[in-house]
Parts: structure tokens; C-alpha cells; sequence
């Protein structure tokens, strides 16, 4: 049991009773260091002090481990926490995060383009409250764009004025007369960015196309995505095959580590572009949605029925159906890998298998080589055996000695090749009791009756007549 102990602070050395008076007695750290001191202190044994005061002792011991003051140090680690610390902790963390945010944190970075498809602004910062104001957009739809946020799951979602469009490397906002381009999380790759900023700017200037500007902005961001699959599965492709291509020829470990890491690798390819192709599905199922994407004719007054929207479905289902084939030709991939990897693990196994065989043989080899030197072990006996004089025993002995030994060495590679042959119908191992089972399972299926179907066989039984 512990006791609560109670220490007049007079007792306490002026360190301690300095910093106690200058330091939050509220503060859960210091809670959490004295509750752990009396806790720990209750049941270990004096380290110093006099024996009238063993607490004042320990205190003067430890006054450096609770930490009371900047320049006592902490001692010993924690070596575990109640739950109810450990939440308490959690809750101090996040709310250290919280507060160390800064206001810049609320600003997003992003590319604008006019209704002309000129760039209007380049990399400028916007807040998220005026670009919510401005567009009639929630706090929680900019949250899926936020270029801090890696997010995986892709997006379209259709607001009022607004298609937020979030799918691997390209954040936009969509509009019926401008588009805002957000940068991507971790994007490095300026390259890829700058061609689909040039692909975008020709597409939204075509003057001579008959689909409104927010299709053409669609157009040619899906048409972005599409082509980063197709590279990425080509590369992918590439790779996998040529290190099939060199498996055939040797298996060694360092290319069973790239295999893997090939494999992981076409893995999280296969499922970018799954959850691309069902959030394009995602958006075709809903009329609703596929109606609202008219802004153009929203901008102008315009109302349409809810099945009319040919035109942005027929563009949304071109993408979807090359996004599908992407997505076959990688789970083609990956049944070629995988059947590579179970063709492989096959091989190494046979391989196993003959060299436990190998070993198998020198062993019953061995086994019979000293049986037959178990005779010349027998004459090595410091006995008589009245053979010594006889002029032929020395040949008889070799001849019988070699006998004995190739006759166990063949009855166990015998018995070894019996035991290696397996067939796909059983293993005939379990007919290997006697000669006389053999010869019933001969018998039977000599006088067994030919396999008939069960309808003929009836028949054959009510006519008495058999099967010609």
C-alpha cells in the first residue's frame, strides 16, 4: 500500500523550494513528475540523507529529476503511463500543433487562367475564405484540394458555380469562365506541369469548338491524367518485362528483390488507377451531376432536363474506357508476375528436391559402403578365425564385402526412386505393402465393368442388354 506523504516545504533544500515557488504548481508535466517521484520514492530505498529524515534524503537526491527549474536536468525516462497520462499527452501534442500553425498555413498557392486561356496569375496566394466567398464554396471542399494534404482517393465533386477536380497530380477549380490550377503536394515534376499548362491554355483558345469552356478545361485535364497512366505503365511495363526476360536466363536473390519491388510498385499503380477509374464512374451514375456540370448554361439562365447531358457524358465515358484499359493491362502485368513468381518458386523447389535427392544417394552410398566394411571390421578383431592361412579367403572376403555393399546401396536407391515418383492420380508408395495387392488391383481392373453414364446404365439393367 502507499501512503500519501506529505513534506513541509521548510523541509524541502532551497533549491527545490526556489524553483517550486517560481514554476506553475498547475502544470500537468510537474503533476505527472511528482505523482511518478512519491510514487517511486514510497518503495525504493534511501540513496542519501540521515535516518531521522529519509525523504528529505531521497528529495536531495532526486530535486534534479523533477525538472522544477531550467537548469534541473531529467534523470530517468518514464518507464510507462497510466492511460489517463498517455491522453493527456496526446492532447498536449495536438494542441502544440494547433497553435504552431501560422496564418500562412491558410493561404493556397495557385496558377489562374482567364476565359481567354491566357495565365492570369502564376503561383499567387489566395486564402481559402475568400476563395470559399468568392466561389460559394464549403471550408471542407478546399480541404480535399489543400496542397499540404496528400490525398490518395481522387474527386470530382460539382458545386453550384464550381467542379473541383482532385485526381493524382492535378488540383483545379473549374469554372465557367476561369480555371484555378492549385499546386500538387511534393510535385517535382515541373515538366509534366508545364505541358499540361500549355495543353490547357491551346485548348481553352480554340475558338472554333463546339463544347463550353468548362468542357474544354475538362477535356484537357483528364486527357493530363490519362497520358501520366499511360507513361507510367509503359515505364512500369518495361521495367517488369526485361526482368522477366532475365529470370529465364538465371534466378539470383538480387533480381527476386527487384521482382518484389517491381511488384509492389505495379501494385499501387493498379490502384491509382482503379480509384481514377471509379471516381469517373462515380460521376456517370449521377444525372444529377452530370447536368450540373453545364455552367455555362447555368451562367446564362439556362435549365436542362435531367437526362440532357450527352455531351459531357459521351467525353467523361471516352476517358473512363481508356482509364478501364489501363487498369486491365496492369492486372495482366501482375498475372504475369505472379505467375513468374509461382513458375520460379516451382523451379527452386525441383532444385531443392535433386539436391536432397543428391544427398539422399551419397547417403545410402555411405550407408553401404559400411556395411561392406563392417566385414573387414569383423576380421579386425585381434581373433582367431582359421582363415589366415587359407590363400582364397583374402579375394572371397573383398568379393562378399563388395556385395553386401552394392546390394544395400541398390535396394536404397531403389526404395528412393519409388518414393520420388509422383503422379497427379496418387502416389503408388501405397501399394507398396506386398506384391499381393498389386495383383488384386490388377484383377480388378480387368474384371470391372466399363464406366457407363448413369441413364445408359439404368437402361441396360431394365433391358438386359449391355452397352454395344
Amino acid at each position: 500500500m502507499l501512503r500519501r506523504l506529505t513534506i513541509p516545504s521548510s523541509n524541502l533544500p532551497h533549491p527545490v523550494r526556489k524553483a517550486a515557488s517560481q514554476t506553475n504548481l498547475c502544470s500537468p508535466s510537474l503533476r505527472r513528475n511528482v505523482h511518478h517521484f512519491f510514487k517511486t520514492s514510497a518503495h525504493r530505498p534511501t540513496i542519501a540523507g540521515t535516518p531521522s529524515d529519509p525523504a528529505l534524503g531521497t528529495i536531495s537526491k532526486r530535486h534534479k529529476w523533477l525538472g522544477l527549474g531550467s537548469k534541473f536536468k531529467t534523470q530517468e525516462p518514464f518507464s510507462e503511463l497510466p492511460d489517463g497520462e498517455e491522453d493527456a499527452a496526446r492532447a498536449a501534442i495536438l494542441e502544440k500543433a494547433l497553435k504552431s500553425r501560422q496564418p500562412s498555413d491558410f493561404m493556397l498557392r495557385c496558377t489562374v487562367l482567364d476565359a481567354d486561356g491566357n495565365v492570369k496569375t502564376i503561383s499567387g496566394q489566395f486564402k481559402k475564405s475568400d476563395l470559399c466567398n468568392e466561389h460559394k464554396l464549403n471550408q471542407r471542399d478546399l480541404r480535399k484540394i489543400d496542397s499540404r494534404i496528400p490525398n490518395l482517393v481522387p474527386t470530382i465533386l460539382v458545386r453550384k458555380e464550381a467542379i473541383l477536380i482532385n485526381v493524382l497530380h492535378i488540383r483545379a477549380l473549374v469554372k465557367a469562365n476561369a480555371v484555378f490550377l492549385f499546386d500538387s503536394y511534393g510535385s517535382a515534376d515541373s515538366r509534366l506541369h508545364s505541358v499540361f499548362l500549355y495543353h490547357l491554355e491551346h485548348n481553352l483558345k480554340a475558338k472554333g469548338s463546339s463544347l463550353p469552356y468548362e468542357f474544354r478545361a475538362m477535356d484537357s485535364v483528364f486527357l493530363s491524367v490519362v497520358s501520366a497512366l499511360e507513361a507510367e505503365m509503359v515505364f512500369t511495363r518495361n521495367l517488369v518485362g526485361g526482368l522477366l526476360a532475365e529470370l529465364e536466363d538465371d534466378i539470383d536473390r538480387d533480381k527476386f528483390r527487384r521482382l518484389l519491388h517491381y511488384s509492389r510498385r505495379l501494385t499501387a499503380f493498379q490502384n491509382r488507377a482503379k480509384l481514377v477509374e471509379e471516381a469517373l464512374e462515380e460521376v456517370l451514375e449521377q444525372d444529377e451531376d452530370l447536368v450540373a456540370m453545364y455552367l455555362s448554361d447555368r451562367s446564362k439562365g439556362l435549365t436542362r432536363e435531367p437526362s440532357d447531358h450527352d455531351d459531357i457524358e459521351v467525353l467523361l465515358e471516352s476517358y473512363s474506357k481508356q482509364v478501364e484499359e489501363i487498369v486491365n493491362e496492369a492486372e495482366t502485368i501482375q498475372s504475369n508476375v505472379q505467375s513468374t513468381q509461382e513458375i520460379v518458386e516451382l523451379i527452386l523447389d525441383s532444385n531443392r528436391n535433386a539436391l536432397l535427392a543428391l544427398d539422399l544417394k551419397v547417403s545410402i552410398c555411405t550407408m553401404g559402403i559400411g556395411v561392406g566394411a563392417l566385414v573387414a571390421g569383423l576380421f579386425g578383431m585381434n581373433l582367431q578365425s582359421h582363415l589366415e592361412n587359407d590363400p582364397y579367403a583374402f579375394f572371397l572376403m573383398s568379393i562378399l564385402a563388395s556385395a553386401i555393399a552394392g546390394s544395400v546401396s541398390w535396394l536404397g536407391l531403389r526404395r528412393l526412386r519409388r518414393i520420388r515418383k509422383v503422379g497427379l492420380a496418387g502416389n503408388p508408395m501405397q501399394w507398396d505393402s506386398g506384391s499381393k495387392k498389386l495383383n488384386q488391383l490388377a484383377v480388378f481392373r480387368q474384371t470391372r465393368r466399363p464406366w457407363l453414364p448413369l441413364p445408359l446404365r439404368r437402361r441396360g439393367e431394365s433391358d438386359g442388354e449391355g452397352w454395344s
